[in-house]
């Protein structure tokens, strides 16, 4: 063995090693933390080099890896795993499970990335896999199938739908057929609610006329289906809308599977707008009905997690953005966001703190006079309070 990879090897396993830590940015919302959960550094040294010295003399990378980032997240047996996209330094993305004993640190792949089944052959790329355990007592993989668009002369032009995998152990996957949502030209950012709606399979969608830009799609939308073997979507129905001159003014889409609560469904998604140097993506949060998880019944305003510090930096930067959370049983919930489409972080909080946010923050007023006014009234609410407690 080249004595490269025993130095190497032992910067993989301290990184593996090493507590990860709370930082002391406060908002009362969540605990972010310091390390990332996920880097391409976390990539085992076998999926990157050629190990043997006869061949690979100099120890080179043979297949390197630009990036691990979007996150499906999920709890088993006492175990965190995370289903993340990494991303070669070819450009294509696939699917490795990270597995480890916290839900913070300790993170290690598994021997083998995920072998989708082959079933889509014009299908050249796939990405941010959201995990949905479903009623049904399947695990639900559903993630972007992107394929080259034929219509098109432009090299970059391509086609979106949703791929839709189903697993009970994350190890074998069933490739279902592609959701087809009949409004909708093209599809990403899908969501499968976990459980039956009127005895159908509930889908949030994100309806777009093009691969990047949403054109008429008005927002986060609601689908449903009776076979998800072979899903087709007659109707989108548009929930958690795109509004001018807010955090979702360019599109937003689902992020992480909705967490249920006795007051509502917790939706943890993703919002984009326009600047002068490009989008920024932040990830916001808002909850819609038990019984009618299509009717959004609180929408706190602004953003609940936006890039900060080295987080703006990277492949696409001043971005965040989420497809995983889990919510323990204990009340704990952990979310696993993205930065920059480069690394992986997850920030810590717990469904009081969730439901306390969603519920009793104000909704945007959308008008800057307005907006002034709501703080204002805060900030005289509080100089009473803190006069009378002189």
């Amino acid at each position: 063995m080249h004595p490269n990879y025993y130095v190497e090897l032992e910067k993989y396993e301290r990184l593996i090693r090493r507590k990860n830590e709370k930082s002391t940015e406060y908002n009362g919302l969540y605990d972010r933390y310091v390390h990332p959960v996920l880097t391409r550094e976390h990539i085992p040294l076998f999926w990157k080099y050629d190990l043997n010295e006869a061949t690979n003399p100099y120890f080179m990378e043979r297949l390197g890896v630009n990036a691990v980032f979007n996150s499906g997240a999920i709890e088993l047996n006492g175990k965190y795993y995370l289903v993340a996209r990494i991303e070669g330094n070819d450009r294509k993305s696939f699917f490795g499970v990270a597995e480890s004993d916290s839900p913070v640190d300790g993170f290690r792949f598994w021997d083998y990335p995920v072998e989708l089944p082959d079933t889509c052959k014009e299908e050249t790329n796939v990405y941010d896999m959201r995990l949905t355990k479903h009623e049904d007592g399947y695990i639900y993989g559903v993630f972007c199938s992107e394929s080259k668009d034929t219509t098109s002369a432009d090299l970059s032009a391509a086609v979106a739908e949703a791929g839709i995998v189903r697993t009970k152990d994350l190890k074998t996957w069933e490739r279902l057929n592609n959701l087809k949502t009949l409004q909708s030209p093209q599809q990403r950012n899908v969501v499968l609610h976990p459980e039956f709606v009127n005895g159908k399979y509930m889908f949030y969608t994100r309806p777009m006329d093009g691969f990047i830009e949403t054109g008429s799609g008005g927002g986060i939308g609601v689908g449903f289906c009776e076979d998800i073997t072979n899903a087709v979507i007659n109707e989108e129905i548009i929930t958690s809308r795109r509004k001018y001159h807010t955090i979702t003014e360019a599109k937003n889409g689902a992020g992480a599977v909705p967490i249920k609560t006795e007051y509502g469904w917790i939706h943890i998604a993703h919002g984009v707008r326009n600047t002068a140097a490009g989008l920024r993506y932040v990830i916001y949060v808002f909850a819609t009905d038990l019984n009618d998880p299509a009717k959004v019944i609180a929408e706190p305003s602004g953003f609940y997690i936006a890039p900060m510090g080295n987080e703006r930096v990277g492949d696409v930067s001043n971005v965040v953005f989420t497809n995983g959370a889990i919510a323990k049983q204990n009340g704990e919930v952990y979310i696993y966001y993205a930065s920059s489409d480069t690394r992986l972080h997850v920030a810590a909080t717990t469904i009081d703190k969730l439901m306390d946010y969603t519920f009793n923050t104000p909704e945007d007023p959308l008008r800057s006079v307005e907006c002034v006014q709501q703080r204002c009234d805060l900030i005289r609410k509080n100089l009473e309070l803190l006069k009378r407690q002189k």
